[in-house]
């Protein structure tokens, strides 16, 4: 294995989420497609060293996050100015978590949620 190729996400409302991936965190679309057997979009991003791939699918159910669920805990993503990005979140109404020191790294990183609720994290590298 050479790494993490992509990672899937549904949303439930696709032009909503497509909106938070592509515009507000600010990830390039690069493939969009609607896929008509499946009544499902499609959207490929460039997230550097992988790609998000956005879907919509008809009335998905919710996903179980809190308490904590078993499964996939939550999406990360590194960054160099950590508070830069906080500040930039929080003034497109995106509400982050107060920043925390990881104990063992000593790297500094927050949460925030996706449209869905979906746990999101920035890691300051």
């Amino acid at each position: 294995m050479r790494g993490i190729h992509h990672i899937a996400i549904i949303g439930s409302d696709y032009q909503r989420s497509r909106h938070f991936y592509s515009v507000i965190l600010g990830f390039p679309i690069l493939h969009e497609v609607f896929r008509e057997e499946r009544q499902s979009w499609k959207c490929d991003l460039d997230a550097g060293n992988a790609r998000i791939e956005l879907f919509s699918f008809p009335a998905p159910p919710p996903r179980p996050s809190r308490p904590e669920a078993c499964g996939l805990r939550h999406l990360s993503f590194s960054v160099d100015d950590l508070q830069t990005e906080v500040d930039r979140l929080e003034a497109q109404g995106v509400t982050c978590e107060p920043i925390r020191v990881d104990p063992y790294t000593g790297q500094r990183f927050t949460f925030f949620a996706d449209p869905d609720g979906l746990p999101l994290e920035l890691y300051e590298e």
